[in-house]
């Protein structure tokens, strides 16, 4: 089984990982972007996850995966010290499989791991068993990073993916420079250069558009930021 673990502590991932690696391929994530992210690279059988982190925190991770097209099936487990009814109900509400409170057992994160797989039955969504995701005209590929746009094929670097696997997963929501650079590019809120998402959305319009100079896909909002066109 494919474990992720999603966890601001490194302790305590460490613990996690170290108790379930003997059965179970595990990997760890220590903010909740690189928990997406990861979440994206290795498509995890089971998600570990952690409330309280700087920046994202675990509800809104839970709530992206959720929306995802590709991990909206994937089962997520809370892990937490917060043990109030009212956060229980939360994760709930938003998708979880299971919560569970910190200080915990590792032989009952096991067996509540295996009992989430029994229940999902262990069925991938469609878009997770081919890799290919779409929006419109433009197909991705989550397997070789390949964009296709009608008959025209691009290869993309690993930061244009997680840009254009962002906007496909959120069609025709609108994000500011500031949101992409703390949404893909993880950095913390206020900091980080807009040159820097403008250059690389420059750039994925140069592969996905039939015209890069007249976007009809990856458009401008004026004053608002991109947005991609369902």
């Amino acid at each position: 089984m494919r474990v992720l673990v999603v966890d601001d502590d490194p302790d305590v991932a460490k613990t996690i990982e170290n108790a379930l690696r003997r059965s179970h391929t595990v990997f760890l994530a220590l903010s909740g972007v690189q928990g997406i992210q990861q979440a994206r690279q290795v498509r995890p059988d089971v998600v570990i996850l952690d409330i309280v982190m700087p920046g994202m925190d675990g509800f809104e991770v839970c709530r992206r995966l959720r929306d995802d097209p590709v991990l909206s099936d994937t089962p997520i487990l809370f892990l937490t010290a917060r043990g109030r009814t009212e956060d229980r109900i939360q994760g709930f509400q938003l998708g979880a499989d299971d919560y569970m409170t910190k200080p915990f057992s590792v032989q009952e994160l096991d067996l509540r791991m295996q009992a989430i797989m029994r229940r999902a039955g262990a069925t991938a969504a469609p878009a997770a068993a081919d890799g290919l995701i779409r929006v419109g005209d433009i197909g991705l590929n989550t397997k070789t990073y390949e964009v296709q746009v009608g008959d025209r094929t691009a290869l993309l670097t690993p930061i244009e993916f997680e840009l254009l696997y962002h906007f496909m997963a959120h069609p025709g929501e609108v994000f500011s420079t500031h949101r992409l650079l703390q949404e893909v590019w993880d950095y913390p809120t206020d900091t980080g250069s807009p040159d820097l998402v403008r250059m690389h959305v420059r750039n994925l319009r140069g592969k996905i558009e039939p015209d890069p100079s007249h976007p009809t896909y990856l458009v401008t909002v004026s004053r608002h930021g991109y947005s991609l066109k369902a």
